[in-house]
């Protein structure tokens, strides 16, 4: 028996053949899972609200727009075409 045969027999994943210990490792894996489900949505909503306030606070003080923003151009009314009826 060579050692990567040897070491693949050693590492090979077994499910248990006790169905209780079985369906208590199901549950165990469930649990873990969901504990890193909520732990990842904990995280991003961390994020997600020390990007807002760092926003928000790099913004405060200033106007939202100035007086001199305002587009001059000109305009004209486009009237709507006659739908055809049915």
């Amino acid at each position: 028996m060579t050692f990567r045969t040897a070491f693949f027999r050693f590492a090979a994943p077994r499910k248990p053949r006790h169905p209780l210990v079985r369906l208590l490792l199901g549950v165990l894996g469930l649990g873990v899972l969901l504990v890193m489900i909520a732990f990842g949505v904990f995280v991003g909503l961390a994020m997600l609200g020390v990007g807002a306030l760092l926003r928000l606070w790099t913004l405060r003080g200033k106007p939202a727009a100035r007086k001199d923003d305002a587009l001059n151009a000109d305009f004209r009314v486009v009237s709507k075409p006659a739908l055809p009826a049915r």
